[in-house]
């Protein structure tokens, strides 16, 4: 085992190898059952726990190589604007409805976090490292980093809240009975960031594009509502 973790620590494409390979056994599984909860990037953070720990792999040498698919977060994101572009004219319509969405998105988010850790009885750093739970991954470190808080606890709740609005959000919507396209696809993306916006895509063109703009403007307000949140408790 330990002659597996010298190659890996040497290796420069390991970490980018498996986390390919786990999103791909989670995609073959998802389309093989069609349930909701077998998501892809569940599937391949379990996939790459599960190997870190039968080899005995530290994170820092899996991290050391698994790090160059980060750089890609950024432009993934900007491509989001792509479908928002071509329903443009349905923004435009519907701008007013939209921007009071977003902002009463955003401000929930956050204000629902204050609440828990007031009820929960959370350190200020436990409280700021969850602020940015419902933004991009690469805006809520940035976030988390510059209040104080834990940036790799941060990047796991970022996951976690975008997994459970991608496996809920058809459920969600079923049980509150939305069904106007531009309320799930703005809902979906403020909820659940890119994650969900995945699965809104799946719902629809209409759909994606509103999560797409919810992602965006989301992640614009908790930039500037964080720091202001984060005085409050």
């Amino acid at each position: 085992m330990g002659n597996v973790s010298d190659i890996v620590a040497l290796s420069a494409t390991f970490g980018v190898v498996i986390s390919i390979i786990g999103y791909g056994l989670g995609v073959l599984i998802r389309n093989k059952t069609g349930i909701g909860i077998f998501n892809p990037l569940l599937i391949s953070i379990i996939f790459v726990m599960v190997i870190l720990s039968v080899f005995h792999i530290g994170y820092r040498d899996y991290n050391s190589s698994a790090k160059y698919l980060s750089y890609l977060l950024t432009p993934a994101t900007v491509s989001l604007a792509v479908p928002l572009y071509l329903h443009i004219d349905r923004l435009r319509r519907n701008w007013v409805g939209i921007a009071v969405g977003l902002i009463s998105g955003s401000i929930t988010s956050m204000g629902s976090v204050l609440v828990m850790s007031v009820l929960f009885g959370l350190s200020h750093k436990q409280y700021v490292t969850l602020l940015p739970k419902s933004i991009t991954t690469a805006i809520g470190m940035g976030i988390s980093d510059e209040l104080g808080g834990l940036v790799t606890i941060s990047v796991a709740v970022i996951i976690i809240t975008g997994i459970l609005g991608n496996v809920l959000a058809v459920t969600i919507c079923r049980l509150f009975r939305i069904t106007d396209p531009v309320a799930k696809g703005l809902a979906i993306g403020a909820a659940a960031h890119a994650i969900g916006t995945s699965k809104a895509m799946e719902m629809g063109d209409i759909e994606g594009a509103m999560a797409s703009l919810a992602i965006v403007v989301n992640g614009l307000i908790t930039v500037i509502g964080a720091s202001f949140f984060a005085m409050l408790y």
